[in-house]
């Protein structure tokens, strides 16, 4: 039996163990990749506005 990634509690379920994550720490997880994603800047975003701002 595993234990979760996020919190350290044993999983039960093959899909939990096999996922790493129990159900409510997978959306808590998945929610918190969504948000990270949504904010992290690329280096062609960087290159981009830096070929604006030298116009």
């Amino acid at each position: 039996m595993g234990t979760c990634k996020r919190c350290n509690r044993p999983l039960k379920t093959p899909r939990s163990i096999e996922v790493g994550y129990g159900p409510v720490c997978k959306k808590k997880h998945d929610e918190a990749e969504e948000e990270f994603l949504k904010r992290q800047v690329t280096i062609d975003d960087v290159m981009e506005y830096e070929e604006r701002m030298a116009r």
